[in-house]
This record gives structure tokens, C-alpha cells and sequence, in this order.
């Protein structure tokens, strides 16, 4: 590999070297060249302009009117689910206290486990505040049990599975399935990008605009006009 990549490195330079001597029309080639770097520059700057400036302008109250006008827009193709994971070893201390805790939304529970998982838990993932897909969560489980439970999981759910390894203990707090509408907090990112996009040929030319007003503003402009008659 490493030969083959040296002797194509070495190909490429004698290439270039030899294409430098032979073309003709050099100046033509080093003006594309510019013309390309100053398009890259330009490019680069515009995409700087629109990350920190035009995301700033897209407020919450744009995103949520987006997201009722196009509902159609947000369906669910693979389900979503909050809530909290842990795994644990088969024959870990504590389980009646682990079956009792991962059920409850509550700040003691969540303490509880947390200080349990410290100890016990191959596996603690609190998502209580996320939205996560569902195969992300079902990749952490036996899979031939999975398949079995995933179907009749809700809102309010819980399943307890075990292999000859591990328990397995999964609370889902909400659920969203797959055809329904995207929650609001999980799609806002996309709708700001759509927003962005809408809006960024707009803020470039007003972009272009302001710098054309401030150059004459300074009279860094100059026209320089030929007379035709001679």
C-alpha cells in the first residue's frame, strides 16, 4: 500500500511538472485558479456569516409556526422514546430495589440509581430529557427477547429481560411511533436548517448590500468611466 501510494505521489508531481512546461496557456490556467480561490474564500466567509449571524435570527416562535404549517413534514419513520436503561450483571445485589426504582419518575429513584449503576451497572443511560430512536435502545438488549417486547411498548412502559449474562431494565416515560408527528424538541434542529436555507440568499445579498453602502459611505469605490467618441 505504501509503495503504491509513493509511486502514485511521484507520478502525479512528474505529471504536473511536465503539464507546467507544455501548456500553453498559462495565465489562462492561473486565472481560473484564482478566480476558484477566491470563490472558496468567499464561500467559506458567506457560510461563516450565515452559522453566526443568520442562525441567531431564527427564533422559537419561527421554528414552532413551521412545525404546525408542515406537519406532514415531520411523520415518524422509526419510533422515539425518553426514559432510562440499565444493565446490570445476572447476579447483582439490590434487583428488588432495581425493579422498584427504574419504574419511577421520581428524584429519589433517579438518586437511587444513579448511585446504584456506580457500583452495579454495566450500563446506565438516563434519557429522561431526550428524545432517542428506539433501535438505539433495542441494539443494547437480547435481541430474540427484543423482539417480542419492542411491540407492546407505549407511553408508561417497562420491560425487565435477561440472557444468561445480564438483566436488562428499560422505562419509557414517552413514546412516539413510527408514522406519528416528530415532537417539536427533536425536529427544531432540521426546521432551523430548513429556515436557514430559506432565508440565506437574502442575508447574502443584504450581506452584499451592507458592504456596498459602507464602501461608498468611505468612498472606497471608485468608477472610472471611458469616453467612446475617441
Amino acid at each position: 500500500f505504501a509503495e503504491s501510494y509513493i509511486r502514485n505521489w511521484i507520478e502525479d508531481a512528474l505529471l504536473f511538472d511536465k503539464a507546467e512546461d507544455n501548456v500553453r496557456d498559462s495565465e489562462r490556467v492561473k486565472e481560473l485558479v484564482e478566480n476558484y480561490r477566491k470563490a472558496l474564500v468567499m464561500h467559506a466567509y458567506q457560510e461563516e456569516l450565515v452559522k453566526q449571524r443568520l442562525s441567531e435570527e431564527i427564533t422559537s416562535a419561527e421554528i414552532e409556526k413551521y412545525y404546525e404549517e408542515n406537519k406532514s413534514l415531520f411523520a415518524l419513520e422509526k419510533p422515539l422514546v425518553k426514559g432510562l436503561f440499565i444493565k446490570v450483571p445476572l447476579q447483582s445485589s439490590g434487583l428488588a430495589d432495581v425493579r422498584r426504582w427504574y419504574k419511577r419518575n421520581t428524584d429519589e429513584a433517579i438518586e437511587n440509581l444513579e448511585k446504584y449503576s456506580l457500583r452495579h451497572a454495566v450500563t446506565y443511560d438516563y434519557f429522561y430529557d431526550r428524545w432517542r430512536p428506539l433501535e438505539e435502545i433495542g441494539a443494547m438488549m437480547p435481541q430474540k427477547e427484543w423482539e417480542s417486547a419492542k411491540n407492546g411498548l407505549r407511553k408508561a412502559s417497562d420491560v425487565e429481560l435477561k440472557d444468561t449474562a445480564f438483566h436488562y431494565f428499560l422505562h419509557v416515560e414517552e413514546f412516539q411511533g413510527k408514522g406519528e408527528q416528530r415532537p417539536l424538541d427533536f425536529a427544531q434542529e432540521e426546521i432551523k436548517e430548513i429556515l436557514i436555507n430559506l432565508k440565506r440568499v437574502d442575508f447574502i445579498n443584504r450581506v452584499k448590500e451592507d458592504l456596498y453602502q459602507q464602501a461608498s459611505e468611505k468612498n472606497k469605490i471608485n468608477y472610472l468611466y471611458l469616453d467612446t467618441d475617441e
